[in-house]
């Protein structure tokens, strides 16, 4: 615009708008000098709105001790249940919401929930513990399967079929098989979710009492339960597990030969293709050496079947997580900074 208001006089504005590529009203719009709008005359309040000192009175009514943390609807309701009208609620909220003060006033702030971080390094160091329904013959009935598995070794180290779910019920087997385990106080942790039966008082009295430390999934974390999640799938998707039982009797049954099967026969991925209780009673050592025995016969009889050479067992993990921490690298922690 500034080109065009220099040379205008000499070789017209039509011109050069046209060589330059600019239409003429652009140039017309630019040289216009620019109108400020008339300032807007500020509205008089309106006669029925609360004074000054009317608001103040709201305001202070609201922050008082006794309805601090009640909403402007429970105020309202029950200064007019006493006789007493300030204003309407709306006027509650805007006069608050003036005043910086438009939050939740009757919720506290939302509890923060740490994620647990638990190590097993051998058997009987970290429990974890669940209860599962188990359908019954009649529609919308079940059974409840308790089952406490050692993280480490994979043994499930205690179960019971009930009725019910009852906290009594999880404080004596908590009690009995702490006993047939010989828990020395002080060495083991039980992990379990937020259900009420492991929340309840009467299991956190007892393991405060037996010495043990008792640890929670966070709110609506599955994962963080991972071993008795994972133990039940392997109950339920076994191929002799039926979908309904026909009594009580029959469900422990049931669950009687599988946890047999699952303790003594099954070969877990998780701890080297050995036997929960291979691992919990300190059996895997000799049957690993027997394994690489077999191996090292294999490959001396059969050299050109072991491209790669000699073949090694599988090797048991030396510990066990739930939620195993985060490792930083270097870099990570010089942008973190």
């Amino acid at each position: 615009m500034k080109l065009i208001a220099e040379y205008d006089d000499r070789i017209g504005r039509s011109v050069l708008c046209e060589s330059i590529g600019c239409p003429k009203s652009t140039l017309y719009r630019s040289l216009k000098e620019p109108v400020s709008p008339p300032p807007k005359e500020k509205r008089p309040p309106p006669p029925r709105a609360l004074s000054l000192l009317e608001q103040q009175e709201v305001l202070a009514t609201l922050n008082n001790d006794r309805f601090i943390d009640s909403s402007p609807a429970e105020v309202f309701t029950t200064l007019l249940d006493e006789g007493q009208y300030l204003c309407s609620v709306r006027t509650m909220y805007r006069i608050l919401s003036e005043n910086g003060q438009s939050v939740i006033r009757y919720q506290s702030a939302p509890r923060s929930f740490t994620k647990p971080e638990l190590l097993a390094s051998r058997p009987c160091e970290l429990w974890s513990w669940d209860i599962t329904k188990l359908k019954a013959a009649q529609k919308w009935s079940y059974y409840y399967l308790y089952t406490i598995m050692d993280v480490f070794s994979r043994y499930v180290v205690g179960w019971l079929v009930a009725e019910k779910e009852d906290a009594e019920l999880a404080k004596a087997l908590i009690a009995e098989t702490c006993l047939q385990q010989e828990i020395v106080p002080g060495t083991l942790t039980i992990h379990a979710d937020r259900g009420a039966s492991m929340t309840s008082k009467s299991v956190s009295q007892l393991m405060c009492d037996l010495g043990v430390v008792r640890s929670h999934s966070r709110p609506h974390v599955s994962n963080d339960n991972p071993y008795s999640e994972a133990g039940f799938k392997t109950l339920k998707y076994h191929p002799g597990f039926p979908d309904r039982f026909g009594s009580l009797l029959d469900s422990r049954e049931v669950c009687r030969k599988f946890y047999n099967w699952y303790n003594q026969e099954h070969h877990h991925s998780g701890i080297a293709m050995l036997t929960p209780k291979q691992v919990h009673y300190g059996e895997h050592e000799q049957v690993l050496k027997h394994r690489d025995i077999v191996l090292a016969e294999a490959y001396m009889n059969k050299k050109e079947r072991f491209v790669k050479g000699i073949s090694k067992s599988l090797a048991l993990p030396n510990e066990v997580w739930i939620n195993k921490p985060e490792i930083k690298t270097v870099s990570e922690v010089q942008i973190n900074c």
